[in-house]
């Protein structure tokens, strides 16, 4: 290794992003030596980004809204679970070689189990959206074998895809896995995940409060000021609210480990993150 290995986030946007905290306190907590910063990538260019970077002798990157569904082109290898998403969130370069992971699902699944204390096993699940984020997460999901998963998105297409590319993983852990609408979501969830990019928009929460079961859990993927609607929403409506910040720590967590084989104390890292930010 180099004395500096060079990491980075892209994404449009990006300045938001709490990564470079995450990942400086990462390396300090575990002694690995890296610089870690994040590019704002022009809508039209991730590829040629993702170029320029492995030319400065970057070593990987995460990849943020928009570009997942572009990183899998990219790869020369792509785990099964970047594959069976279709997107992939971390990138690692080693010389001609871009290996691609999607580690959003698994992080988004650990902070539920380990941060939050909630089972997913036997759980009636509604995650909401169909595109990068759901894509990632589903997988992960039906791996920790809740009792059913209904995908519901506003172009109701998009969730039958994805439904679809997720039928044989599903059925071989006995989960039962549909795809809705936003209006016809159906009710009784005691998981429920907002994949969609209403939060960042400020458009408000796509599906009703029907969908809730009592004392359900409501994650949001964003965290910060984006997702205090969403949280405000689920808190009025009797849910335990969520927000995306211990899915940040944990799926970067995973990527530290595919970066650079060490897993870091992510339950340590959050707690601190947390600490810093607004009450």
């Amino acid at each position: 290794m180099s004395a500096m290995d060079l990491y980075c986030v892209m994404g449009n946007p990006v300045e938001h992003s709490r990564s470079p905290w995450v990942h400086a306190r990462f390396a300090e907590l575990t002694g690995q030596q890296l610089q870690y910063g994040k590019r704002l990538v022009p809508l039209d260019g991730f590829a040629q980004a993702v170029r320029e970077f492995r030319a400065e002798g970057g070593k990987g990157c995460n990849v943020t809204v928009p570009f997942k569904f572009d990183s899998p082109a990219l790869a020369t290898e792509l785990t099964p679970r970047a594959q069976l998403a279709g997107a992939a969130n971390t990138l690692r370069f080693e010389g001609d070689r871009v290996f691609a992971d999607n580690t959003d699902g698994i992080g988004l699944v650990g902070d539920i189990a380990r941060n939050a204390g909630v089972d997913i096993a036997g759980a009636h699940v509604l995650l909401v959206g169909a595109g990068g984020g759901a894509s990632g997460v589903l997988g992960p999901f039906i791996e920790a074998r809740p009792r059913r998963v209904v995908v519901a998105n506003r172009s109701r297409d998009k969730a039958e895809a994805l439904v679809a590319r997720h039928a044989a993983l599903a059925a071989a852990h006995g989960v039962e896995l549909a795809a809705r609408g936003l209006d016809d979501a159906g009710g009784g969830f005691g998981i429920v995940v907002n994949a969609t990019a209403t939060s960042m928009a400020g458009t408000g929460v796509p599906v009703p409060a029907s969908v809730l079961a009592p004392g359900a859990l409501a994650c949001d993927m964003m965290y910060g000021p984006a997702a205090q609607g969403f949280m405000a929403w689920a808190r009025e409506n009797g849910a335990v609210p969520r927000d995306g910040l211990g899915m940040l720590v944990e799926q970067a967590a995973e990527a530290f480990l595919v970066w650079r084989g060490v897993r870091p104390p992510s339950a340590q890292v959050l707690a601190e993150l947390r600490a810093t930010l607004p009450a």
